[in-house]
């Protein structure tokens, strides 16, 4: 098929490795513009934009896709279809009527569980037993169209980075096999009770220690790798980027025993892996011998 593949980050590069793969014919990569990065906030292009200067695809990447002349050179390209995977931009309705079977988005949950941004670490946070990835068929609404297929996993203790790159390869499979037979996958309308999955802010960041110990580890879990959960003490913050639940008890925030132990609302956590600003990730035991946590300091 002739595709336009719409995407930026690392979840979407499986998927257009795939359709490379697959033999499909890839007429245009769109993806956000490159962003300022790093320290010296010098522009960084995204992992798609990339990925597909290395494959010799032609990259575009407008900052919207409302105007006239954009909608028209999209048009232009007469796509049989339009692949969109975490693109991270609106598509107008002239943009999703295009191509001529419509646009097909890869996303990240059981749909209508988890429209939105942010539905991996969403689902790690409400403590669900299982996600997946949908091939949906795209309209205008907020992740509302039809599913033509979708694979799921068990969650199972997996952190966000290892359960996103588990779904983008899924997903990717699943969208080459959808488009090799598009009509044996008919779209099925999404059934069930909906829920949303904004997208992460800053402040949901820091450790929630008046929550049970088992919320605040799948709050570890729920950021790690990136952002990262965090806590401060003596001025310095602390990312933690693994956890495990622990059977003592305290007042919330207070650490309990020489291994950075942290009562939490009910139960504790023990962090197994931290990262102090401007360093990599480390041992718990190995932060402890260069930064001094008392038993009975209060983490913030």
């Amino acid at each position: 098929m002739r595709i336009i593949f719409m995407g930026t980050p690392d979840f979407a590069v499986p998927t257009l490795d795939a359709l490379v793969a697959a033999g499909h014919d890839i007429v245009a990569v769109y993806s956000q513009p490159p962003r300022p990065a790093g320290r010296g906030k010098a522009l960084r292009a995204g992992a798609v934009q990339a990925r597909a200067e290395a494959l010799g695809l032609p990259v575009r990447c407008p900052l919207s896709l409302r105007d006239a002349e954009a909608q028209a050179a999209f048009a232009a390209l007469e796509a049989d279809v339009g692949v969109v995977a975490a693109y991270g931009l609106i598509l107008p309705q002239a943009v999703l009527e295009a191509p001529r079977l419509g646009c097909l988005n890869v996303h990240g949950s059981l749909l209508p569980r988890w429209r939105g941004a942010a539905p991996v670490q969403r689902a790690i946070l409400a403590g669900d037993a299982e996600t997946g990835v949908g091939i949906m068929q795209m309209e205008r609404g907020l992740d509302t169209g039809p599913v033509r297929l979708e694979g799921r996993t068990p969650i199972n203790g997996k952190d966000a980075g290892v359960l996103t790159a588990e779904l983008a390869a899924m997903g990717a499979a699943l969208m080459v096999r959808v488009l090799g037979d598009i009509e044996a996958y008919p779209p099925v309308g999404q059934v069930g009770e909906t829920t949303y999955a904004p997208k992460i802010d800053k402040a949901e960041t820091r450790l929630d220690l008046s929550a049970s110990a088992p919320a605040v580890e799948r709050q570890v879990r729920a950021f790690a790798p990136a952002p990262g959960a965090w806590f401060e003490h003596a001025g310095d913050r602390v990312r933690v980027m693994a956890a495990e639940v622990v059977d003592m008890d305290g007042p919330p925030g207070t650490v309990l025993d020489d291994r950075l132990t942290i009562a939490c609302g009910t139960g504790a956590i023990q962090p197994t892996a931290v990262q102090r600003a401007g360093r990599g990730v480390m041992t718990t035991g190995e932060l402890l011998r260069g930064f001094a946590v008392p038993v009975g300091a209060r983490i913030a």
